[in-house]
């Protein structure tokens, strides 16, 4: 009997593998576990990946969960290839078999690196449960798991843990599905260099397109607004491609998401073809103005099939129609150039990086070219060459506008003084600027940086005139020279910051105490100051000086160390006397003040000399 037992005990451990039933999160056959830990391995991550592609009809199209799903599908392994298709109806099922093989929890995401998927959902099965998460840009930006203009789901394995991904991916456009597998810290870091890119790139477009249109209102020449509205329009498209208009400017409007894309273009075509018409001076009634005509009005009535037609068909007539207004501008840019207008050879330059970046780019938004990342970044690129070429080309026009001014200006003089006033106008606005600009670097120049207090170029400037005033009305003018007392001392003990705030300090209580307005504190050295006193004569210029004193002697200051520190000052007065020079006057100061130093500091002394010879 227990031999039985025995033999029965073997046999149902031999079947139990044979009669486990296979759960939801099993992984395709051919499809390799990714180690999750391995940074080697999660570069390489579309090795570890497999799709299913369901037309209409076919098993799994119509399927919103991976339990609906055959069990005999086929799944196709991605062997390293990006995962991208041109327009289809088809639904794209995509699974990857993730592990931790070590044995702390951690946390990865699972990026889609595409902005524009109408409906992305992901599942992940492991452990007996499954979570799922429904996003895409037919729905609120709210419903991502993280708040970023890309798709990001969040994967966090304990140790040993096995879980299966399952993503379904449907859009009315094309189908980019760049996936990578990151870290939180790779995902930020990579997040902060976009956004440093990007910020760097949207920041330079507005700053070209405001400063076009400061142009545009100083001298009301047209291109310059058509170029701003150019620059706007390719920006929101740009914005809108990215990812970011839906994140930032429309996050509740799922439907608008996607129409402002077709709509942008539309406007980006639109404001190409009034630049181009402006700055090339095409000239009326020529093939070249009917064609452009006749585009801006295709322009305009797609701008109203936007609001109609669904996304796909639209964004496939305005990249047709972009593209060929770009192609007819770059044609007609030759055209002005074999007739001799110059500038237009940096506008045909201009156009042909465009005509190039917006092909490539082109075709990696409708899935005929792999790594969208770096077809945008192309495409940055050739926007930003073209913007550069295109205001140097603004550039060269103004300066041939000038030369042919200069030309004209000997036969029609008459015909020359509307364009020379409007040019004029312009440099006056200018040299208005410049001249507030030198005003004020002016003040600045007379006024001592730390301490506020006017500086020795002041003290050089104004004391010939006062001296020469007090001269000449007879009234009395003193000098006041003070001097902080051991100064050094607190540079060396406390450092020349808390030096700094010292002087701050005394320059405070100079200004407290120098009260009339024409009375002028002045740094004019290291601790060494000076107070102009006109209309003050000795006696008042020593009461001025000795209530200063007390009150500095009196005012504690906090040393960095906690210690009080109580300054000292000493101060030498003279005033003016008649046939005296101001540098005499300075003399005998500066001799007070060195017998109020002599004498133990912390005093005021009067000068002794009484007139000059």
């Amino acid at each position: 009997m227990t031999s039985v037992l025995r033999l029965i005990a073997i046999l149902s451990l031999l079947l139990i593998p044979a009669l486990a039933l296979p759960d939801a999160g099993s992984r395709p056959s051919g499809c390799p576990t990714l180690d999750a830990t391995d940074p080697a391995t999660r570069a390489s991550l579309m090795q570890y990946v497999c799709y299913y592609r369901a037309p209409p009809g076919a098993p799994g199209h119509q399927a919103q969960d991976p339990t609906e799903l055959p069990e005999d599908l086929e799944w196709t392994p991605a062997n390293g290839r990006d995962l991208v298709f041109s327009h289809t109806k088809s639904v794209y099922w995509v699974h990857l078999q993730v592990r931790n093989p070590g044995t702390e929890r951690s946390a990865w995401y699972l990026k889609v690196n595409y902005p524009l998927l109408d409906e992305v959902t992901f599942w992940q099965t492991g452990d007996g449960i499954t979570e799922t998460l429904a996003t895409g840009d037919q729905r609120p930006f709210a419903s991502r798991a993280v708040d970023y203009r890309y798709f990001l789901l969040p994967v966090t394995l304990d140790g040993g843990e096995t879980r299966s991904l399952t993503i379904r991916i449907h859009s009315n456009g094309a189908l980019n599905v760049p996936l990578s597998f990151e870290t939180a810290a790779e995902v930020i870091a990579h997040s902060n260099h976009l956004t440093l890119t990007h910020g760097l790139f949207y920041g330079a477009l507005l700053v070209f397109a405001v400063f076009n249109l400061l142009l545009f209102f100083s001298s009301g020449t047209g291109y310059y607004f058509y170029n701003a509205f150019y620059l706007a329009a390719l920006g929101l498209f740009l914005f809108a491609m990215g990812g970011f208009a839906n994140q930032y400017f429309w996050p509740d409007n799922a439907s608008f998401a996607n129409t402002s894309i077709p709509l942008s273009l539309s406007l980006c075509a639109l404001a190409m073809i009034l630049f181009g018409r402006s700055f090339l001076e095409v000239e009326r009634r020529t093939i070249s103005e009917t064609v452009l005509k006749g585009q801006a009005w295709f322009c305009i009535g797609f701008l109203l099939l936007t609001l109609i037609l669904p996304y796909n068909k639209t964004i496939l007539l305005n990249t047709v129609l972009a593209m060929t207004v770009i192609s007819s501008l770059f044609i007609i840019a030759a055209v002005r150039w074999k007739q001799g207008y110059q500038p237009a050879i940096w506008y045909l330059i201009a156009w042909l990086i465009m005509l190039v970046g917006g092909l490539i780019y082109a075709l990696a938004a409708f899935g005929y070219l792999t790594d969208f990342l770096a077809r945008e970044a192309l495409m940055q690129s050739a926007v930003g060459g073209q913007v550069i070429l295109l205001n140097y080309a603004m550039v060269q026009r103004w300066r041939l506008l000038n030369q042919k001014l200069l030309d004209v200006e000997h036969n029609a003089r008459t015909e020359l003084e509307f364009k020379v006033h409007e040019r004029t106008a312009q440099l006056r606005n200018t040299m208005r600027e410049l001249e507030k600009a030198n005003r004020k670097l002016s003040t600045m120049s007379l006024n001592d940086a730390l301490t506020g207090l006017h500086n020795r170029r002041h003290l050089n400037n104004i004391f010939p005139e006062l001296c020469a005033e007090a001269r000449r009305t007879s009234q009395p003018l003193t000098l006041a020279l003070v001097d902080a007392d051991h100064f050094k001392s607190i540079n060396d003990t406390w450092g020349h910051g808390f030096g700094d705030t010292c002087l701050q300090f005394i320059a405070e209580m100079l200004t407290r105490h120098v009260k009339r307005p024409r009375d002028v504190a002045i740094r004019f050295g290291g601790e060494e100051f000076a107070l102009l006193l006109p209309g003050t004569d000795a006696e008042g210029a020593l009461n001025v000086c000795s209530a200063l004193l007390k009150d500095i002697a009196s005012t504690p200051l906090l040393s960095p160390d906690g210690t009080e520190v109580r300054m000292t000052l000493s101060a030498g007065i003279a005033s003016l006397n008649p046939g005296e020079t101001q540098n005499q006057l300075f003399e005998r100061a500066d001799e007070a003040l060195y017998r109020a130093k002599s004498e133990g500091r912390n005093r005021t002394q009067l000068s002794e000399t009484i007139a000059a010879e």
